[in-house]
């Protein structure tokens, strides 16, 4: 499965980006997650579920430990996976064991 990560963190000032935009815009762009697009309006990068989920977790925390009082976060699917096999079922180590 792949997923794409969309957000926006308030309160917004259009001067200049506050400190919670900067820390969650750095967060996304040092999560290994492909199409990363940072704006003033929103932000979007899209990864395999493991990658997205854990920087969902990282942009949360760096923007409300920066000053947000609000991150709005959408995710969706958006296709599978781009891997050559399926997952191991769990219990299979994809070992025959003899």
């Amino acid at each position: 499965m792949r997923l794409r990560l969309e957000f926006t963190t308030e309160p917004f000032d259009l001067e200049e980006p506050p400190e919670h935009a900067v820390a969650a815009r750095e967060a996304i762009r040092t999560a290994g997650l492909d199409a990363v697009d940072v704006g003033p309006f929103g932000n979007t990068a899209e990864g395999g579920p493991d990658t997205v989920l854990a920087a969902v977790d990282t942009v949360l925390r760096r923007a409300l430990g920066a000053g947000a009082t609000r991150v709005t976060l959408q995710v969706n699917v958006v296709g599978p996976a781009l891997r050559a096999e399926p997952p191991a079922a769990p219990g299979e180590s994809g070992e025959s064991g003899a």
